[in-house]
């Protein structure tokens, strides 16, 4: 089978990426023939037809007022990202195309050549866009549920995209042409959500179209447990106002406990200023890591805490982490108390509450059985429930039903 994957990024800059680029390598070790299409990046691998992907938009860098007019015409209606796949899709000919992460910089212009071929297209939801034209439910750093059937314009009431009504307006007209001018995303054949938590939510929010549940999967062997650890706990990913950074650091400050926080983002100065003004001494900032010096890291910790105060869908880091024999300290939201269960493979707690993420570090570092037994039951639980081979079979059935329905 061909099949052509899609996303914007096409290097490992994130979960979203981590998961596309996996998914293609193993359905590429199944015999699959995988080809990868997005936006160029000067981070990208070399990849057939890389000349057919879109060039790079950076939405956080500095344009020029041409630049931006340019740039939101795209987030609209992109005819660049329509005119390359289609030569691509005419040159490769897949059996199949799964979409991921392609708002914005790519836009679902692309959906009406697929549909115009006959060609049957899943999607895999990443984050909340169908739903939310900012794409994370947040306004002002909090949950928010304002655009609820279909009510979009309150992104650009409450300016949530960056604070900026320009660009909320982009985003609000963005959603209501493709959901209810266009129908863009009535050309998709199957949605796949990786939690439940993010298959009810956007059905709740007026999404009507069917969502298939398929979590994200780890290969155990590109994993080796480390049930031992020195005092430390560990945090990963990225370094923005949503993963609860503020609420973690005031968490473990005055602690008989080290923190490591690895990633980079926004909030990243803020945060080391915060530790230096405050003279915290038991928090070290160690940037973006990635393969084994990621997991080495990781495989030191007592336990990885994930303190997302956003709607987190299925986070790969906590699959990491329990294939590495790491328990988890997560909190309460989104599809981490999927995965995270209270005793067993790690603790929750309320999300921004300090009180209850330091009892739940302070619980864990006084327990020291509970350390490796969760750890023990976190690897189990990752073999049984999030291996590749169950992945594979349950994403071909997707591709299957796909086909047929198209």
């Amino acid at each position: 089978m061909k099949v052509l994957l899609i996303n914007k990024f096409l290097y490992p800059k994130g979960g979203a990426e981590i998961s596309t680029l996996t998914t293609g390598k193993l359905l590429s070790e199944k015999g699959h023939d995988v080809f990868f299409w997005g936006m160029k990046h000067p981070a990208n691998p070399e990849y057939p037809y890389a000349e057919y992907f879109v060039e790079n938009i950076d939405y956080e860098g500095v344009l020029s007022i041409k630049q931006k007019i340019s740039s939101a015409f795209k987030i609209l209606y992109s005819f660049e990202a329509k005119n390359k796949i289609e030569q691509l899709v005419y040159i490769i000919k897949p059996d199949i195309v799964h979409l991921n992460n392609f708002a914005h910089q790519i836009s679902p212009s692309i959906l009406h050549i697929f549909k115009k071929r006959n060609i049957p297209t899943i999607m895999t939801l990443r984050d909340y866009k169908l739903v939310c034209p900012s794409y994370s439910m947040l306004a002002d750093g909090r949950i928010c549920e304002s655009c609820k059937n279909s009510r979009y314009y309150y992104c650009l009431i409450k300016k949530c995209t960056k604070g900026s009504y320009a660009k909320s307006l982009v985003n609000t007209v963005e959603m209501y042409l493709n959901h209810k001018v266009l129908n863009s995303y009535d050309l998709i054949d199957i949605y796949i959500s990786p939690s439940m938590f993010l298959k009810n939510k956007v059905k709740e929010m007026g999404f009507e179209r069917d969502v298939a549940y398929l979590p994200n999967f780890i290969n155990p062997i590109e994993f080796t447990p480390n049930y031992g650890y020195e005092n430390e706990f560990c945090y990963f990913g990225r370094l923005s106002r949503e993963k609860g950074l503020v609420t973690l650091i005031d968490a473990v400050t005055g602690c008989d406990v080290d923190l490591k926080v690895i990633g980079s983002g926004s909030l990243e100065g803020n945060l080391k200023v915060k530790v230096t003004n405050k003279q915290i001494n038991n928090v070290k900032f160690l940037g973006y890591k990635t393969g084994d010096e990621l997991k080495n890291e990781i495989k030191k910790s007592m336990a990885i805490i994930i303190p997302s105060e956003w709607y987190e869908n299925n986070p790969r880091a906590v699959l990491e982490s329990f294939a590495l024999g790491k328990p988890v300290i997560g909190a309460r939201i989104g599809g981490i108390p999927e995965l995270v269960m209270d005793g067993k493979t790690g603790y929750t707690f309320e999300p921004g509450n300090v009180k209850d993420l330091r009892d739940k570090i302070e619980d864990l570092k006084n327990n020291p059985m509970k350390i490796s037994e969760m750890g023990r039951n976190a690897r189990r639980f990752v073999e049984e429930n999030f291996n590749s081979e169950k992945h594979y079979q349950e994403l071909i059935k997707i591709y299957q039903m796909a086909m047929e329905k198209n």
